[in-house]
Formats: structure tokens, C-alpha cells, sequence
């Protein structure tokens, strides 16, 4: 598959005033209002579907992606998209950069329900994808039959269902949420994890749910920014040998993950966006794919780390 194809665009930075990505304030407008990040996103999506990328995806909890997305897509009524979005975080943000809390879990029958009608409403029907957000190890939806009972309802009516994770447990996670069935069947069937070189504690789980058939996607692969904006050395080195900026080198890197169905970006200028796809035409050879394997730092030190970002 020609690499763009296998290229998505995630809206967690763009549909919301505060998020944590690195490098993100400069590209947006000043002012942040509903009206400029709405502005924002189209142009985004625009350049988008202009380079030939069909996946994007939003969640619940990003503020007005939903709204921004769904209403895009009925002005450009736009051929071949796939839409995935997630539910089970909400946004309570008010629309504030210093709010004490931007987003509340909870993973229940009823959040499933009240949710997956918003998001319907919201994107105009548009939804190829819907996924439980940031599943755990230690989820409830494992212990709750009726919740998974509902999801398998949704995955008979078209709608395919997957789960994304976060944290150091990933491919626990995975593992285990693979073998959960319905009256026989596998509940899921993608997986939307973080992968990137600096936290490949999943690759392994990923891979094998490629192999047992799963749509893998990955996110935060430019580690919220910071490969972007203050990458390692050595990133930053391979990146000047190659002629592109670090963003680029470090999405060939995920590119370069045969097992890797869906890579998100999560751009939030044309400008951006056009960094990053300078990925698709960086070749990376075994060695250097080697060296950038050896900037993998622990997970538990990994997630510390990304929990100390700020909102802004």
C-alpha cells in the first residue's frame, strides 16, 4: 500500500484549546476561540484529503472534534474517508487552557450509550470506527457483560469496534482485551495504541494482533511533540543525514512497522502537516532502524514523563 494511504489524522490537539502535544501553541491561532480551532481543523483536514489521506480520527473527549469533523464533512461531502472516534472520556474543560481538569473516565453501559448517540449526532452518521478509550488491564468492561453485550450489538449493525490503550500495561492490555469474546465471537477488532521510538513496549502485542487479524493504528507517534521539537540526538542527526526534519524521521520510523495498519498524525497546521509527510519518502535501512531502536527508554519512565506535560 502506498504509504499516504496508510496515514490517518487524529484531532486530540485541534478540537479542544488546551491539550498537551509540544510545539503546538505556535501553530494555532492566538485567540483559540470555538470559531478559530473549528477554521483551524477544516484547513487541516483539507490539506488532508488533498494528499490523499482517508482516515481521521476524533473522540468524545476532544472537545468539538466530532462537531468540526462532522460538520466538514458535510460541506465537502468527501469520497473514501474512514471515520473512527472513541468514547468513555468526557470533555470538562469549558473551553478553558487553565481549567483544574480537562477530561473525566468512566467506562460504563451508560457513558457507552449517552455517548455513542453524541457521537452519531455530531458526526452526521459518519462512523466507521468506534473504540472504548484508553482501555486498562484493570477496565471494568472486562467484569461487565451487559457493556460488552451492547458492544457486540454495535459491531452486528456495521460499526466496527476496538478499544485504544495508554500507559506502561499496553500490551497486557491488548493481549487480553484480543481474547474477549461475545456469544463466541472477538469483540474487537482494532487496536489504537502509542507507539513511537521512544516507547515500543507494545510493539510485540501489536504485532500479533495484525497477525490475528486486528486493525492496528498507531498515535502518538511524534511522542506528543517532543520528537518534533526536542528529539534525541541521534534523531537528530539520522534527520539532516536524510534531508528532513526529525517529525518526518520519526513517522518512517512507524511507517516502517509492517504490522502498523493506520499511522495518525496529529498536525494542527497545513504547514505541519507537510513536515510530516515528507515520512513517506524516507527510506530507513536495518541499521539505522537499529540505532533508533536503542532510544527506547522504559515505559513506566516513558508515561511519568508524558503525564508531566502541560495543558496549554
Amino acid at each position: 500500500m502506498n504509504a499516504i494511504h496508510r496515514l490517518g489524522i487524529g484531532l486530540a490537539a485541534l478540537g479542544r484549546p488546551a491539550y498537551i502535544n509540544v510545539g503546538r501553541v505556535a501553530e494555532l491561532p492566538p485567540g483559540r476561540s470555538v470559531e478559530m480551532m473549528r477554521e483551524a481543523t477544516w484547513s487541516v483536514l483539507d490539506a488532508a484529503y488533498a494528499a490523499g489521506i482517508r482516515w481521521v480520527d476524533a473522540a468524545r473527549s476532544y472537545g468539538r472534534a466530532e462537531e468540526f469533523l462532522g460538520g466538514w464533512l458535510t460541506a465537502r461531502a468527501p469520497e473514501g474517508v474512514q471515520v473512527s472516534s472513541k468514547w468513555g472520556y468526557a470533555y470538562v474543560g469549558d473551553w478553558k487552557t487553565d481549567a483544574p481538569v480537562h477530561e473525566v473516565k468512566e467506562h460504563s453501559l451508560s457513558r457507552y450509550r449517552t455517548q455513542y448517540e453524541e457521537s452519531r449526532e455530531r458526526l452526521n452518521g459518519h462512523l466507521s470506527v468506534y473504540q472504548v478509550h484508553s482501555l486498562t488491564e484493570k477496565s471494568s468492561l472486562f467484569q461487565d457483560v451487559p457493556l460488552q453485550e451492547a458492544l457486540a450489538e454495535l459491531a452486528a449493525e456495521g460499526v466496527r469496534v476496538g478499544f485504544s490503550t495508554s500507559g506502561p500495561g499496553q500490551a497486557d492490555t491488548i493481549r487480553r482485551a484480543m481474547a474477549l469474546e461475545v456469544s463466541g465471537q472477538r469483540l474487537f477488532s482494532t487496536v489504537q495504541s502509542t507507539w513511537n521510538i521512544l516507547e515500543t513496549s507494545a510493539e510485540d502485542a501489536l504485532d500479533e494482533a495484525h497477525g490475528a487479524g486486528l486493525h492496528v493504528l498507531l498515535k502518538e507517534v511524534l511522542a506528543n511533540g517532543r520528537l518534533a521539537v526536542r528529539p534525541p540526538a541521534e534523531v537528530q542527526d539520522l534527520s539532516s543525514k536524510k534531508d528532513v526534519r526529525p517529525d518526518a524521521l520519526a513517522l518512517a520510523a512507524a511507517l516502517s512497522r509492517p504490522w502498523a495498519d493506520t499511522v495518525l498524525i496529529g498536525a494542527v497546521s497545513p504547514a505541519q502537516l507537510e513536515a510530516n509527510l515528507a515520512a513517506t519518502s524516507v527510506a530507513l535501512e536495518p541499521p539505522e532502524l537499529e540505532a533508533m531502536a536503542r532510544l527506547s527508554i522504559p515505559p513506566e519512565r516513558y508515561w511519568a514523563e508524558r503525564s508531566a506535560l502541560p495543558w496549554t
